[in-house]
C-alpha cells in the first residue's frame, strides 16, 4: 500500500515538473537569478566572492524550491486540478510528498548548478556527496515550507505575499551575506529559528573549511532534518484540516 502511494506521489511530482518547472521562463529564471547575484557580489569585491558562495547556493535553493511550491496548491484549487487529485486514490500524505518533491528537485538542481560553476571558477572544494546532500535536505525543507504556505491561504496572490514574508527575511538573517558570528546576539537568536541558516552554515563547513561557520556540521544537518520533519507533519495536518476547502 505504501509503495503504491509513493508511486502515485512520484506521478504527481512528474506532472508538476512538466507543468510548472520544466518551462523556459522558470528554467531561465533559475539560471539567471543566481548568475546575477554572483555577478553583483563579484563586481562589488572580487576578492571576497568565495566567502559568500555558500550563502548564494543556499539562497538559490530557497528561491528555486519555493518559486512555484508556495502558489501551486492555491492555483490548482482555483482551476479545479486539486479537486481531481483529491478524488483520485491518493492519500493526503502522498499528495504532500508529491507536491514537495518537485520543488525540492528544482531547488537542488539550481543550488548545485551555482555550486558547480563556483567550484570550477573559484576553485572551491568538490565535496560532491556532502554538498548535494546538504542542498537536497535544505531544498526539501524549503519546498515543504512552500507547501505549508500554499495551504495556509486561499488565493495565489496571498500565497506569493506570504512566501515573500518568509523568504526575504531569511536572506538577510541566515548568514547569506555575513557569518552569524558577526551578528548581534538578538539576530543570532532569530537566525537560529530559520531553516536557511543551517543549510548555509553546513555549506561553509564543506566549501570554506568551516570559515564563518557557527554551528558544527552535525548540528546543521540534524536541525535541518528536524525542520523537514516538523514542516512535513505541519503540512500534512493542514492538508487533512483543509480537505473540504481544497475541493
Amino acid at each position: 500500500m505504501m509503495l503504491a502511494q509513493l508511486k502515485r506521489a512520484w506521478h504527481i511530482t512528474v506532472k508538476d515538473m512538466r507543468t510548472y518547472y520544466l518551462k523556459p521562463p522558470l528554467i531561465s529564471w533559475g539560471m539567471l537569478f543566481p548568475a546575477l547575484m554572483v555577478l553583483a557580489f563579484y563586481l562589488r569585491d572580487p576578492s571576497d566572492i568565495r566567502a559568500v558562495v555558500p550563502g548564494l547556493i543556499g539562497m538559490t535553493a530557497l528561491f528555486g524550491a519555493t518559486s512555484m511550491e508556495a502558489v501551486v496548491i492555491a492555483f490548482e484549487k482555483r482551476i479545479g486540478a486539486m479537486e481531481r487529485l483529491l478524488m483520485a486514490p491518493v492519500s493526503p500524505a502522498a499528495l504532500v510528498v508529491g507536491k514537495a518533491a518537485s520543488g525540492a528537485l528544482f531547488g537542488t538542481a539550481t543550488g548545485c548548478l551555482v555550486w558547480a560553476v563556483s567550484s570550477l571558477v573559484w576553485g572551491l572544494p568538490l565535496a560532491v556527496g556532502g554538498v548535494v546532500l546538504t542542498v537536497l535536505l535544505g531544498s526539501v525543507t524549503f519546498s515543504l515550507l512552500g507547501v505549508l504556505v500554499s495551504l495556509l491561504v486561499r488565493e495565489v496572490f496571498d500565497a506569493m505575499t506570504l512566501s515573500n514574508f518568509f523568504r526575504f527575511p531569511m536572506v538577510f538573517l541566515c548568514g547569506v551575506f555575513a557569518p552569524l558570528a558577526a551578528m548581534t546576539p538578538a539576530l543570532r537568536v532569530v537566525a537560529s529559528a530559520l531553516p536557511l541558516t543551517y543549510t548555509v552554515d553546513a555549506l561553509r563547513h564543506l566549501l570554506l573549511d568551516g570559515t564563518g561557520a557557527y554551528f558544527s556540521f552535525g548540528v546543521d544537518m540534524g536541525i535541518s532534518a528536524v525542520f523537514a520533519i516538523v514542516l512535513y507533519l505541519a503540512a500534512l495536518k493542514l492538508m487533512y484540516d483543509r480537505l473540504e476547502d481544497l475541493i
